[in-house]
């Protein structure tokens, strides 16, 4: 059971009970966002577009070093990495996107019944091969499913979000973090329906999809034989690997190669067919030691 424990409320379930009753119609287009790795205007959760510090104090008496690099290249103790900091760094965290990606992405990939990507594109303020880029915007374009048209969905970190949408009512403002759905008919901002009138207009159905027990107790059961947990490997796998792909995408090396140009993802054969030089980013090489 992956950590994303949203996925336990009521409130998604009924999203997708709304957005399956083709309130807003088809949905061509989701935008998410967040302030991360920011945290207000001069604060920062954790540090990112920096490069690998020179100076090298000692290691805490209480700190074993080697156990907290594991399986990552061999580097200098410095407190920019231990004990929250890590998060940024590329030889030990996944950035904004991944770290809250797998919580903010859930409800669309449920709402929309999405799984891999056939293509990601990034764009970002400065990179370097330390740290994840302070802000940045990923591009994802899913194919349809089903009934469901194509969807492209774009996330945006570092204080980038979406432009404001003329539905927008007064008052109504675009958080540090947020989702907009964009289908035929209408818009869903968060969790309000726009415009006004169709809101007003709109029944939702009776809820129809179960409530969980709770994010904890789903893991429980499934230990003792019971239903598989709402977010057990079958599930998180798919959504873990789009959010790192993303990842990918902004990764030095290959946005000197891509130049602007789309990252296309081939899901059966888990590769990137037209730059098959992107694929060692598929795998990590674990340090002397460290391997499975």
């Amino acid at each position: 059971q992956m950590g994303n424990q949203g996925q336990a409320s009521d409130s998604p379930r009924r999203l997708r009970e709304m957005i399956w009753d083709g309130v807003i119609g088809h949905v061509r287009e989701v935008h998410v966002w967040t302030d991360r790795p920011n945290n207000g205007l001069f604060k920062t959760y954790w540090p990112q577009g920096v490069e690998r510090p020179v100076d090298t104090p000692p290691v805490p008496a209480a700190l074993d070093w080697d156990l907290f690099l594991g399986p990552a290249p061999e580097r200098p103790y410095h407190p920019a990495y231990h004990p929250f900091t890590w998060r940024g760094w590329w030889d030990f965290g996944t950035g904004a996107l991944g770290d809250i990606g797998c919580h903010s992405l859930d409800p669309i990939f449920r709402a929309l019944k999405l799984k891999y990507p056939t293509s990601i594109q990034a764009v970002s303020t400065l990179v370097n091969d330390e740290t994840y880029p302070l802000a940045s915007i990923v591009r994802y374009e899913f194919p349809a499913r089903g009934e469901m048209p194509p969807v492209t969905l774009t996330w945006y970190d570092g204080g980038m979000r979406p432009m404001l949408i003329p539905e927008m009512e007064p008052g109504m403002k675009m958080g540090a973090g947020g989702t907009l759905y964009i289908g035929d008919k209408g818009k869903i901002l968060d969790d309000k329906i726009l415009p006004l009138s169709l809101r007003n207009s709109y029944t939702p159905p009776a809820p129809y999809i179960p409530s969980s027990p709770g994010h904890e107790q789903e893991w429980l059961n499934a230990c003792k034989g019971g239903a598989a947990a709402g977010s057990d490997f079958e599930w998180a796998g798919p959504l873990t690997e789009t959010v790192l792909l993303g990842n990918i995408a902004l990764r030095k090396e290959l946005r000197e190669t891509l130049s602007g140009t789309l990252l296309k993802f081939d899901p059966e054969k888990f590769s990137f067919p037209d730059l098959p030089e992107a694929d060692k980013f598929l795998h990590t090489t674990y340090r002397e030691g460290w391997s499975l």
